[in-house]
């Protein structure tokens, strides 16, 4: 609860205008993406400007009051729902592309910018920003960078981390940092701007980000190779890194996954294949045709049933676009669908795939598997109904055991979706318990009164390991 001199100190940093605490206001703003999660604010605020936010946040700390920085809410791990009340942070009044500079390759946003926006800002002067998560026409770029954000690009380019080289950040206690800058080297003291990107708000409050670009690549292709089975797929992809071809996508999806985008995209899928690869390759127009002829001669060496090239970018869009669609399309199933994310070797990928439809079946969920083969992120993905408390315990024990399966085959719990609170009680096992109180330290040390976005990374009590017999 925030009391009325809290509320009236806020008020007047923000305007009532922006300044939001009816019951419609604190609905819209109780929960996120992830399935199962709500909890309602006591206020949700806008600030205008980096100085509002510091004042906002030693209001707060003097208060103890909650703060959960929130961009559009479509993370995946209960990252910005307010499980403690307080404050829910919006900015969709900082969304401002506010320099690209052409001569250092970098733009300078706002943290509610768009991703798909800048993005697309980006390209017209010829420049690229790579880092595409599936969420990138909803998802803002502060939100990006606190949870760590990948995408389908990953592979050839990186993540989102890769390409923070300067943030502004408030401080717990009001303060505003910067961090790094427009430079390709800079070792002055702690690397502050790495330890703010997938911090899920935790630690500070991101005002201003500055992203490194690239040149835009010259062409690109696409193709789709689809096997009978998973094991053959897999080798595909380890042969091709192999081969030292990094394709700028190499995407993966099992035959449950296929059917049901095929049914929601309608381009022509055969559904009665038991994997399909997607895989893009971009930059000079010689060196794109000879990766994917190669590619090409990779897939039917390891006994692809068909291997399509798309010949129009139109055709070539189609495909990518039906795999970003996969989400969308398995929503449609039943009344709740859990998407997780689990990253192991990507030598492993079709051993864990198997393993993932014997968990599925051991425990009678229904699951479907996609992903990103190239750097072995999959995301198995779990379609259920969470009226049904007897189903929703047996999908939690399914999703405790493919996390498990992951960490035994020197993988993760997360590759990037983030702890937030539906991951928190596994940290320990990827982290080991000094870990995490090493992570606990920090946290303290930086957020003392623990009001950046309390009950998230650290869980009141961890998971013991799930034991079964297999």
């Amino acid at each position: 609860m925030i009391s009325q001199d809290a509320k009236k100190k806020l008020q007047a940093i923000v305007g009532e205008e922006n300044y939001l605490d009816s019951k419609q206001s604190l609905v819209a703003y109780s929960y996120d993406a992830t399935p199962n999660y709500q909890a309602l604010p006591d206020a949700v605020i806008k600030p205008r400007n980096t100085q509002d936010v510091s004042e906002i946040v030693k209001v707060c700390n003097e208060y103890k009051i909650p703060i959960v920085p929130r961009g559009n809410a479509t993370n995946l791990c209960g990252g910005t729902c307010p499980l403690e009340g307080g404050i829910v942070m919006i900015f969709t009044l900082m969304n401002q592309l506010l320099e690209l500079d052409e001569e250092n390759l970098t733009v300078t946003v706002q943290p509610g910018l768009i991703t798909l926006d800048m993005i697309n800002a980006v390209e017209a002067k010829g420049l690229f920003y790579p880092p595409d998560p599936s969420s990138m026409k909803i998802s803002t770029i502060a939100g990006n960078i606190l949870e760590g954000s990948g995408g389908l690009r990953g592979l050839k380019y990186g993540v989102t981390r890769d390409y923070v080289i300067a943030l502004e950040v408030v401080l717990p206690n009001g303060n505003i940092i910067r961090t790094g800058g427009k430079l390709a080297k800079d070792v002055a003291g702690y690397d502050f701007t790495r330890l703010m990107v997938g911090s899920e708000g935790t630690l500070g409050v991101i005002t201003e980000a500055t992203l490194k670009l690239i040149p835009k690549p010259e062409t690109k292709k696409t193709m789709l190779a689809l096997y009978d089975s998973l094991e053959a797929a897999g080798r595909t992809v380890s042969k091709i890194i192999a081969n030292k071809i990094i394709p700028t996508t190499l995407e993966f999806l099992d035959q449950p996954t296929i059917r049901v985008v095929e049914d929601f995209a309608k381009i022509g899928l055969p559904t009665d294949v038991g994997a399909v690869l997607l895989i893009e390759q971009d930059g000079p127009l010689e060196v794109v045709e000879r990766d994917i002829k190669r590619m090409a001669e990779i897939c039917q060496e390891e006994n692809a049933l068909s291997v399509q090239i798309a010949q129009t970018d139109e055709e070539g869009t189609a495909l990518t676009t039906a795999r970003r669609s996969a989400l969308s399309a398995l929503a449609r199933l039943k009344p709740t669908t859990i998407l997780e994310d689990a990253t192991v070797p990507r030598s492993k990928i079709a051993e864990m795939v198997r393993e993932i439809e014997v968990i599925a079946k051991r425990n009678n969920v229904q699951i479907c598997t996609f992903g990103h083969a190239g750097d072995g992120n999959l995301h198995p993905t779990c379609m259920t109904d969470a009226r049904d408390k007897e189903e929703m315990h047996r999908v939690e024990i399914a999703f405790e055991e493919i996390f498990e399966k992951a960490i035994q085959l020197g993988g993760t719990i997360t590759g990037e979706h983030g702890v937030g609170v539906m991951k928190s009680p596994y940290l320990a096992w990827k982290l080991g318990e000094e870990g995490v109180e090493a992570m606990k330290t920090l946290k303290m040390a930086f957020d003392p009164n623990n009001i950046m976005n309390p009950g998230k990374m650290f869980a009141k009590e961890s998971r013991k390991r799930v034991v079964v017999s297999r």
